[in-house]
Parts: C-alpha cells; sequence; structure tokens
C-alpha cells in the first residue's frame, strides 16, 4: 500500500479507477482468506495512521481526513521466488476464490464510509500513481 497524491488504473488505454490524495492499495490474496479475513483488512487500511496530523507525525487515518482508497487485485504478491528464476504462484488463491475476497474487501471500505475506486479483476491492468512522501508499507493480518 502507498500514500499517494493521485493514482490511477487503465485496461486497454481506459481509465477504469482513479483517486485523489489517499491510499493505492494492491491486494493480494492467498488460501487461507475468508470474509473475516476481507473485513479485518477493510478496517485496517481505513484506520492506518499514515497522514499527517497537526504535528507532523503520521497519526491520521484515511477514515479521519477523507482519503480516497484505489483497491487494485494483484496475485503476483505472492510470488515466491526462493528457487530458481522463475516465480511460483502457488500461495496465490485462484481467480474464482480471489475475486469475491476482493470484492468483500472494497464493499467493506464502502460500508465504513470510503472512496473507493478499484482496477479489474484478472485484466492486464496499467497502474500511475505519484507518491505523497516515501510511505511504502506492507499490511498483513
Amino acid at each position: 500500500m502507498q500514500r499517494v497524491s493521485e493514482a490511477s488504473v487503465s485496461v486497454d488505454g481506459e481509465v477504469v479507477g482513479a483517486v485523489g490524495r489517499g491510499l493505492c492499495v494492491l491486494l493480494g490474496v492467498t488460501h487461507d482468506d475468508d470474509a473475516a479475513t476481507a473485513h479485518k483488512m477493510a478496517s485496517k487500511l481505513w484506520t492506518l495512521r499514515l497522514f499527517e496530523d497537526a504535528d507532523g507525525r503520521m497519526g491520521v487515518g484515511a477514515d479521519e481526513c477523507g482519503a480516497e482508497l484505489l483497491v487494485i487485485s494483484q496475485f503476483t504478491l505472492y510470488g515466491d521466488t526462493r528457487k530458481g528464476r522463475r516465480p511460483s504462484w502457488t500461495a496465490a488463491a485462484p481467480g474464482p476464490v480471489a475475486e469475491p475476497l476482493v470484492d468483500e474487501v472494497v464493499a467493506h471500505l464502502r460500508h465504513l464510509g470510503a472512496t473507493v475506486a478499484t482496477g479489474r479483476f484478472g485484466a492486464m491492468m496499467r497502474v500511475a500513481l505519484v507518491n505523497d512522501g516515501p510511505t511504502t508499507v506492507l499490511v498483513e493480518l
């Protein structure tokens, strides 16, 4: 997840999702994930304190400052490169399992009050973003 001043995702030259100030979330789903995991992840993303407070410290969550979220499914996050030169994707959940869980994260974020844009599951996506400071965080539950 990266804090951004703007981010977008395009499929076949068409922008399918874009946000201004907020978070660009590359979301991977593995075999052990379920709806409860999706809800916990959404809550964590929405409230994680990554934005500056009045003292200039990271003390404000997206929920407090109205930051937007761009959520993009990304199975390649589970690439295992420990052996050989070709990554293994076996830790990534298959599409029929992963897609509903990505949708569940997005739905729960919206339920919490977030403005959420998305990519297109399974598509070849081009992501453009402008980082807002050196803030890239790996979020695991």
